[in-house]
């Protein structure tokens, strides 16, 4: 064979480098095992990729950026969001944990999950219709507020104790007229309470957190009332049972988002005054506890408007008693027992399953006529009547949740009362 070296690049002819060193182009389709690693300039086109979305194949984003539809049924670390055509509650425990995301595909509104605690779960709005979604409105995780009730005579003072920490309850604010004896629930950003001795089909609320007075928002449509109970769902407020006013046995509730009147939803088994008020929003329920003459624990629901049911029965009839609720059960502590001037035991009944109560502890007297408080770990009660001299108290005690034991001394009021009404924030 002949070689020709003129400088040309052909068969049978030497490659002969340029003025530069460089070599001149020419076919290299039959050269093998190039290392890759050393190309290190220029591009290789998209059409001399094996590109595609199935196995092997070299993935390429679209025009825009967009991957293409592919199988993501491998894919780890990826988490959707869930959606449905309704909020999440409280007890939406998904497990997939903090940062999950929720949309609601009727209203738009999306949720992040911001705090993951089991059926006490903390979805935050990122912005739209609904707002956040928390345990807040049966149990407080920062005041307590007590509000009027009498020394013996009414007062009007809006009282604020620590959750976080033990000590004395600060003055924050007045309510439009000094009253005893009404009925108080929790919102999201304020306390409310109905009715109230001297009787008046008052609905009145008041800012968390801020020292500010009450302001009137609606009326009971039931009529003039006080010695009612009150329950909180995540979106109302119940007022349930009177000792005086047109009707006694009602269950109304009111919006605790917007302000306007009361809507009569139902009605207890029968008469009750001075009952103590416990919520369940993770089950769904309101409960009336006891009453001047009664000892049956009544339910009713908080998703559908109807009567109360007899699901248990105290120890014996109580009245004045100081409700609280935990995530799991219902308290009444203290009350008058008709046998005797009062008492000073702490009742517990479950909410999942109808049963009666059982003693779980005492207060540290005898006393009747308290409010009640929930945060997250305690259940509170304030102030009270003693039927002697002093026949008020002021002091604010706790019983832990979730275990039986006596309550302990937390602080004091701005003054003794009795009969006053109670929130938590």
């Amino acid at each position: 064979m002949t070689i020709i070296i003129d400088g040309t690049v052909g068969a049978n002819k030497a490659v002969v480098l340029d003025a530069n060193g460089k070599l001149p182009a020419i076919d290299g389709s039959l050269l093998t095992t190039l290392n890759a690693t050393q190309v290190t300039t220029g591009t290789i086109a998209t059409a001399r990729l094996d590109t595609g979305t199935t196995n092997g194949k070299v993935l390429v984003l679209d025009g825009s950026g967009n991957m293409p539809a592919i199988a993501a049924t491998n894919m780890t670390g990826v988490s959707s969001a869930t959606k449905s055509a309704s909020d999440p509650t409280i007890s939406t425990n998904p497990a997939t944990g903090l940062g999950t995301k929720w949309i609601n595909t009727t209203s738009g509104e999306i949720f992040i999950l911001t705090d993951a605690t089991t059926n006490e779960n903390v979805w935050t709005s990122t912005g739209g219709t609904s707002g956040n979604v928390n345990p807040w409105q049966f149990q407080g995780t920062q005041y307590g507020y007590t509000a009027c009730g009498a020394t013996p005579t009414n007062t009007n003072i809006i009282d604020r104790f620590s959750f976080t920490s033990d000590g004395n309850a600060v003055d924050v604010g007045d309510a439009l007229v000094a009253r005893q004896a009404y009925g108080g629930t929790s919102g999201e950003t304020y306390g409310f309470w109905s009715g109230g001795s001297p009787q008046t089909d008052d609905i009145q609320k008041y800012q968390f957190v801020a020292t500010a007075n009450s302001t009137l928002v609606g009326d009971l449509v039931g009529g003039t009332r006080d010695a009612n109970a009150g329950c909180s769902s995540t979106t109302h407020g119940y007022t349930v049972g009177a000792g005086g006013g047109a009707v006694q046995n009602a269950i109304e509730k009111y919006s605790h988002s917007s302000d306007g009147n009361s809507t009569d939803v139902g009605d207890l088994l029968m008469n009750v005054s001075y009952a103590a008020g416990c919520s369940d929003p993770v089950g769904g329920y309101g409960y009336a506890v006891g009453s001047t003459s009664s000892n049956v624990i009544q339910r009713f629901s908080f998703s559908s408007d109807g009567n109360s049911t007899d699901v248990g029965d105290l120890q014996a009839n109580r009245s004045g008693q100081a409700g609280a609720s935990s995530t799991t059960h219902g308290y009444g502590m203290g009350g008058d027992a008709t046998s005797t001037p009062g008492t000073n035991v702490i009742e517990r009944f479950a909410f999942a399953a109808s049963g009666n109560a059982s003693d779980v502890g005492d207060l540290l007297n005898t006393n009747w006529a308290y409010v009640g408080h929930s945060s997250t770990t305690h259940g509170y009660a304030s102030g009270g009547y003693t039927g002697g001299s002093p026949i008020t108290v002021n002091v604010i005690q706790k019983v832990a949740f979730g275990s039986s034991g006596n309550a302990t001394d937390v602080g004091d009021m701005t003054t003794v009362r009795y009969y006053p009404t109670g929130s938590h924030f």
